[in-house]
């Protein structure tokens, strides 16, 4: 491995730009955030060492066995992620990037491009949640005080951002791409003129030093492997990338695929994929991981495990060739998820999309399965058992092969003709992952929080009426908003009495988001309750003692709801009774825990557990 000299970071940009220094398909994608990107700037402004970096030189005979890509320099969180694929000179070597393009990206991105993050609170959605920004310097004085220690004051700004600060006599933005372009000695005076710095002693010298840190500093170190023999190559490649942002051995893999499918680019189609699965309903967060190991697991290959000897040539010719039934089979079951009331921010193992994929693949299911009749006793049993293994701990955690390769091989024998929920319980208990009811299960589940990933789950299966094609959230049976320190205090200290004990009010605040105190209400339900208290607005809401009752008994509500603050404890005792009580019903029976439900219980087999596709699975408050 051969030392290169030290080049300055304009000259290795300028390589970059002209196509000398390109990335491997072995890479991952950039993922850097703009926070480091602006400490990166500061360390290398400081004159910080900011590491060194590897890179490959492929010869022809090499080069054309791997799909090569070029630089990010115009990222987009919200449509541009992934890196454009190159189109080779074949006859002549090329030199790719195996460590170090995380800060050489930022180092483009910052010097010559743009960077569109979402704003805080915005639509994950919309375009608009994510304006374009530049990386820019404030000339007029260093940084706020601040634990990251940064000494320069950087920041990824807007154009209305920086307008905003024109009158400013703190602040004089600029934008760092500029330093990029005045490449000559004398043209970093020009830019002090231009932007009205040029007496500004504290001005003109950080803008020296970015100048400096850009076009005089030779502060790269480059190594250069040129070893073709590809197992060294990929050694040296996880070794290398070991620290930072962690290497997933699926990157690698993903490369070995790309070069050895032959109809489509398997870079492409994964991450195209994974674009796709995560813009279902209101959003998933899956990973390229999760996509890569589903393959795996649907084309029957025995060994899927992460492993270079299974992304064999005749492994990822299968891949490719089932390639579309795989896509389509995942595409429903990410749907199947969201018709479960699902979502990123309440689905608490993404594993659990590939035994339901397996599934519809084994039985030849289309989107169709998600809405017509004939299917909805199998779609039920299928939700629950979903369900069930995500409010179960550890189901999804250890030993997640053995469990899928289990898995799959149960599907294949028991499940040609209905999900077969039973077998796959046994296959659970096997690995000692049981979903069997227990009292410390019990305890578990009436432990959950408000907001918390398993919460929307476990509603959603003990209360298995609810209709997820609908909005619903997770509500306060009695309002939070009544249930503030300062509003406890007040109604418990009504008519004169003394103040109330502390420890009873700090009791009383943490029941108020315990499981105990929640239900699932449809949408327009919740936001017309607000906060009143329950025993009014049922009684607005369902004014017949039919509708009221129906309503109790679905939502396993004691009989009467409190009115005020003073009845709120003794609600929530009974109402954990009739949860335990339901848990016990809908999951299977417990020694001690009665398998019994409410009234309403007696008609179970009557309930729709036919789910479609919800408008909104997040969770709001009351």
């Amino acid at each position: 491995m051969a030392h290169k000299d030290a080049t300055t970071v304009a000259e290795t940009l300028r390589r970059i730009q002209r196509g000398d220094l390109i990335l491997p398909a072995i890479q991952r994608e950039y993922v850097w955030k703009p926070s480091q990107v602006v400490k990166l700037f500061d360390s290398m402004m400081r004159g910080y060492p900011i590491g060194t970096f590897l890179s490959w030189k492929v010869e022809p005979s090499t080069a054309k066995s791997f799909k090569f890509y070029g630089f990010m320099r115009e990222y987009s969180a919200y449509d541009n992620r992934h890196n454009q694929l190159l189109d080779v000179d074949p006859s002549r070597p090329v030199t790719a990037v195996l460590d170090g393009q995380q800060r050489l990206t930022s180092l483009n991105i910052g010097l010559r491009g743009t960077y569109a993050y979402k704003n805080k609170g915005g639509w994950a959605s919309k375009e608009w949640s994510y304006p374009t920004r530049h990386l820019y310097l404030n000339l007029l004085g260093y940084a706020p005080e601040n634990d990251a220690g940064l000494r320069y004051h950087l920041a990824f700004l807007t154009k209305e951002q920086v307008a905003a600060a024109e009158d400013d006599a703190e602040h004089r933005w600029l934008r760092v791409s500029d330093v990029f372009e005045a490449a000559e000695p004398a043209a970093w005076f020009k830019l002090a003129q231009q932007y009205g710095v040029g007496n500004d002693e504290i001005a003109v010298e950080i803008l020296g030093n970015l100048w400096a840190a850009v076009h005089s500093t030779a502060s790269l170190q480059f190594y250069e492997e040129s070893d073709q023999d590809i197992e060294r190559v990929l050694d040296i490649f996880i070794r290398v990338n070991s620290g930072g942002t962690v290497l997933s051995y699926s990157d690698l893999l993903l490369s070995i695929a790309t070069a050895q499918w032959k109809t489509r680019d398997a870079r492409a189609a994964v991450h195209g994929l994974v674009d796709q699965l995560n813009a279902t309903g209101a959003g998933f967060d899956f990973a390229k991981d999760t996509v890569l190991k589903a393959g795996l697991v649907l084309t029957d290959i025995r060994d899927f495990g992460f492993k270079v000897k299974n992304f064999r040539t005749e492994n990822m010719e299968l891949l490719d060739a089932q390639w579309d039934s795989i896509s389509e089979s995942l595409r429903v079951a990410a749907g199947l998820l969201w018709d479960f009331g699902l979502s990123d921010a309440t689905l608490t193992a993404d594993s659990v999309l590939i035994p339901i994929a397996y599934y519809l693949q084994h039985r030849g299911l289309g989107n169709e399965y998600r809405l017509a009749e004939k299917h909805r006793d199998d779609r039920g049993a299928l939700r629950t058992w979903v369900l069930r293994s995500l409010i179960a701990r550890g189901v999804w955690g250890s030993g997640l092969d053995t469990l899928l390769r289990e898995m799959r091989e149960v599907i294949r024998v028991h499940g040609t003709g209905a999900f077969p929920d039973a077998a796959l319980d046994a296959a659970l208990a096997r690995q000692g992952k049981s979903l069997e009811v227990t009292e410390s299960l019990v305890d578990d589940l009436l432990s959950l929080r408000f907001g918390g990933p398993r919460t929307f789950a476990t509603l959603a299966i003990l209360f298995d009426h609810v209709d997820t094609r609908s909005v619903h959230h997770v509500d306060h049976v009695f309002p939070a908003s009544l249930l503030s320190r300062k509003a406890v205090i007040t109604a418990l200290s009504q008519n004169g009495g003394p103040s109330p004990d502390r420890e009873h009010v700090d009791t009383l605040l943490s029941l108020r988001d315990s499981l105990a105190n929640l239900e699932l209400l449809p949408g327009a339900e919740n936001v017309d309750k607000s906060d009143q208290d329950p025993a009014s607005w049922l009684d607005n809401a369902y004014p017949t003692h039919d509708a009221r009752s129906a309503f109790l008994d679905r939502n396993a509500l004691p009989d009467p709801l409190p009115t005020d603050v003073s009845e709120f404890e003794a609600f929530i005792e009974r109402r954990r009774t009739l949860l335990a009580q339901r848990i016990a019903l809908r999951l299977g029976g417990l020694g001690g825990v009665p398998a019994v439900g409410t009234d309403s219980d007696a008609g179970i087999d009557d309930i729709d557990t036919d789910l479609g596709v919800a408008d909104d699975g997040s969770e709001a408050l009351s």
